[in-house]
């Protein structure tokens, strides 16, 4: 009789990728990135456990966006209160928050629940091309 594998989270082991953001296509960076995040490209891959990798992304204020999303799409952030919806514009956002844009694009491809929020903890993103991860020995990941 065959058993179904379920990895153990203690027993997963957990990579650290460098990926340059420079002249990518936001959407497709962060299905890279989330899929990575996940851990969807392992043989170990459990729904329920994470068994992905940590990502840094660096050079993110160099991210490119196709057709008029500079101007029309538009990000949200509602406060709660009444009049507290606050519109920005994806050109704004990118020349303020570049980490930002990165970061919901990623979150918004991961789980909805605990287990998402952890994986986003494993995505580290800055604006220029220096990072404090050097320790880790990331590996480069070409996307």
């Amino acid at each position: 009789m065959k058993k179904t594998f379920a990895a153990k989270a203690d027993a997963v082991n957990k990579d650290w990728f460098i990926v340059d953001a420079s002249d990518k296509i936001l959407g497709r960076l962060a299905s890279e990135v989330a899929l990575r995040l996940r851990g969807k490209h392992k043989a170990v891959y459990t729904p329920h456990v994470d068994t992905g990798d940590f990502v840094v992304v660096v050079n993110a204020e160099k991210i490119r966006l196709t057709g008029k999303k500079m101007t029309d799409k538009i990000y949200y952030s509602y406060s709660g209160y009444p009049g507290g919806l606050r519109e920005t514009p994806a050109g704004k956002m990118l020349a303020e928050k570049p980490e930002k844009v990165i970061r919901m694009a990623v979150a918004g491809m991961l789980p909805k629940n605990n287990l998402g929020r952890r994986m986003l903890k494993k995505l580290k993103v800055y604006a220029g091309n220096a990072h404090p991860h050097e320790a880790q020995c990331p590996r480069q990941l070409s996307i």
